[in-house]
């Protein structure tokens, strides 16, 4: 497409006609978030979706007991906010943004405006939609099949492919409760992945050192996932 917005363009973004872009690019707001903004609470409504750009956000389940565990990860290949156009208008989730960067924000009254009129607009959030299921029927089945180390390497590799860096502002704890594990259990999956020469590990951030060993190390949810996201829309996450 030609008339693209001058920051890197979210991937489902770029899928579109340029008919239909141009329709959508009044409304879109360039916004950048900082590390802990929350975009949305659970049974809130949603007022916004956003296509991030650079910014990385995880969608949480919070158990009453306050633990966490990540049931999503978006980055440049996705949208937040599936629930405007699926009818339901919330999740029971948090949506939080966990590394800095930018995104699209767009009117919920917009994209559902939009998503009634367009056939190609649907059919690209649909496609979407259900990679996103695999996604996160892939992620139950990981969490409860794999071991902690092998679930590790797949969620780095997965942040990687979101934020497209090597050095990642990630401490242990925040990566325990994204898996839904002991701390404990990180610091020794850490520890192996480290002393294997995959990846450093120093005040907060995680280096990624070897992507390919990283990637045999990972159970096969990953590639599973990347290789729905190419069948139904053309592009690997990331």
């Amino acid at each position: 497409m030609t008339n693209n917005p001058p920051i890197k363009l979210n991937q489902l973004l770029g899928l579109l006609p340029v008919e239909v872009y141009k329709r959508l690019a009044p409304h879109l707001k360039k916004v950048v978030y900082k590390t802990g903004t929350v975009l949305y609470e659970p049974n809130e409504v949603m007022e916004f979706a956003y296509f991030p750009n650079t910014v990385m956000i995880s969608v949480v389940s919070i158990m009453d007991d306050g633990s966490t565990t990540e049931i999503g990860l978006i980055g440049n290949e996705g949208m937040v906010g599936l629930p405007i156009i699926l009818g339901g208008r919330q999740t029971t989730s948090q949506v939080i943004v966990q590394v800095p960067g930018e995104a699209w924000k767009l009117s919920a009254h917009i994209l559902l405006r939009e998503f009634e009129q367009s056939p190609q607009l649907q059919k690209i959030l649909l496609l979407y939609t259900q990679a996103r299921l695999t996604q996160v029927s892939q992620s139950a089945a990981c969490n409860r099949q794999h071991k902690i180390e092998e679930r590790l390497a797949r969620w780095l590799m997965s942040v990687h492919d979101c934020l497209q860096v090597d050095e990642i502002p990630l401490t242990q704890e925040f990566v325990a409760n994204m898996l839904g594990v002991r701390r404990s259990g990180v610091t020794i999956a850490a520890n192996s992945l480290q002393q294997s020469g995959m990846i450093t590990y120093r005040r907060g951030r995680i280096t990624l050192l070897d992507y390919d060993a990283l990637k045999k190390t990972s159970c096969e949810c990953y590639q599973l996932v990347q290789n729905e996201y190419i069948r139904l829309l053309g592009f690997r996450r990331g």
